[in-house]
């Protein structure tokens, strides 16, 4: 007869439970390292996130700043933000998304998925 009645055994969940959270947390802290961009304008205006979505820089070609027109400029930065937040999260799923799964497929707590 098999000791337990066949059941997992405990141990081994755990310390599968453990290696997947160590994963987890290496992929997050990888994830706030790299750097992804995102553009508006023809490049006009480009943008660093990380890829837990930290502005990091934010550049501005000469040719899109004209004083009588800021708003322009504005709706450009923050299309570049937006289009590298964009960028972003498709890192952030495809570095989490695998360990979210094998933690239940639920999604984590604070992250987008």
């Amino acid at each position: 007869m098999i000791p337990g009645g066949g059941q997992p055994n405990m141990q081994q969940l755990l310390q599968q439970a453990q290696k997947m959270q160590q994963d987890l947390a290496k992929a997050q802290e990888e994830l706030a390292q790299t750097e992804v961009d995102g553009q508006a304008g023809g490049g006009l205006v480009q943008a660093t996130v990380t890829g837990a979505g930290e502005l990091r820089a934010l550049r501005i070609d000469p040719k899109a700043v004209d004083p009588e027109d800021t708003e322009t400029l504005a709706d450009l930065i923050v299309a570049a933000v937006h289009a590298a937040n964009e960028n972003a999260q498709t890192l952030q799923q495809q570095k989490l998304g695998p360990l979210a799964q094998g933690l239940g497929g639920g999604g984590i707590p604070g992250l987008p998925f």
